[in-house]
């Protein structure tokens, strides 16, 4: 009796000798190298931005953040940033299908093309953008006598940040395409559902949390576009002036409380976009999670 009930007794504590060997050998020294690298990379120069912050009483902080001409960068900054991040959204999306979906003649070519914006220095698209859309550009030249001006106004601003945030889109929903299950679309064609029906309620809500995330990612990376946008926007105050040219022209004139208050502020909307974006996520990846079951 007693020698047939030790097995069974020492099974469960087998089952966890053999769980823990599954960790990763050096799993806590990686975690806390982990732990180190994020701290130093991001919590240590966050965390200094809210102490330099703080340095500042209520009223001087709001007088900072709240000036005519910061309260105008900062709607040209979100503004321009949310415009340029839509319209990469749609228009990555459609280059991201063509380079899935269909096969012609300089196809790598192109795809290669997509990721100049990530090889070129932000500077040189800028002085590039300005020289083809300013008024005696290639573009520029034919479009100002219609009385359509593209450079050295929030025009120029949205079109920089368009240039530099579509690489974002069509790298995040590219391969969601390619690993996309071909089946289900040729089962919702053999049902009877039209070509839009298919895209609407097969493909879409697929690709839709890649199409969110690039989204995310164009509209964060606009909103901290400097070297690109400076050339193109005229810098004009209160007119085509962004947040983090204030925030350089503040570190010029040594006012770094000022720098970081209203860095602060493009901080805490940015995280509040962004966590908005990833509940919406969220959302869809179990709504399409309910409709495949």
């Amino acid at each position: 009796m007693t020698t047939a009930t030790l097995p069974a007794a020492a099974a469960p504590t087998d089952t966890r000798r053999r769980a823990r060997r599954r960790v990763l050998p050096g799993f806590n020294i990686t975690l806390g190298f982990t732990v180190f690298y994020l701290s130093l990379i991001v919590l240590i120069p966050l965390s200094a931005l809210f102490f330099k912050t703080f340095s500042l009483t209520w009223p001087q902080f709001w007088e900072a953040v709240t000036a005519p001409r910061v309260l105008a960068s900062y709607r040209l900054t979100f503004g321009a940033s949310l415009i340029a991040a839509t319209v990469n959204a749609v228009f990555g999306l459609l280059v991201a299908w063509v380079l899935v979906r269909y096969s012609f003649p300089g196809k790598k070519i192109v795809d290669a093309l997509v990721d100049l914006p990530f090889a070129l220095p932000t500077a040189v698209a800028g002085i590039s953008l300005t020289a083809i859309l300013a008024g005696n550009g290639w573009i520029g030249q034919y479009t100002e006598p219609l009385g359509l001006q593209l450079a050295f106004n929030p025009n120029g601003v949205v079109i920089a940040l368009i240039f530099i945030g579509l690489p974002f889109v069509v790298r995040t929903v590219q391969p969601v395409l390619e690993d996309s299950e071909k089946e289900l679309e040729e089962a919702a064609t053999c049902l009877g559902a039209t070509r839009w029906q298919t895209f609407s309620r097969v493909i879409f809500p697929s690709i839709a949390p890649a199409l969110l995330t690039g989204f995310a990612m164009a509209f964060a990376r606009a909103v901290g576009e400097y070297g690109s946008v400076i050339f193109i926007a005229g810098n004009m105050p209160m007119v085509s002036e962004i947040t983090p040219l204030i925030i350089i022209s503040k570190l010029e004139q040594y006012d770094y409380a000022g720098a970081t208050a209203v860095a602060l502020v493009m901080l805490l909307f940015s995280f509040v976009l962004l966590l908005l974006i990833n509940g919406l996520q969220t959302w869809q990846r179990k709504r399409s999670g309910g409709n495949l079951q």
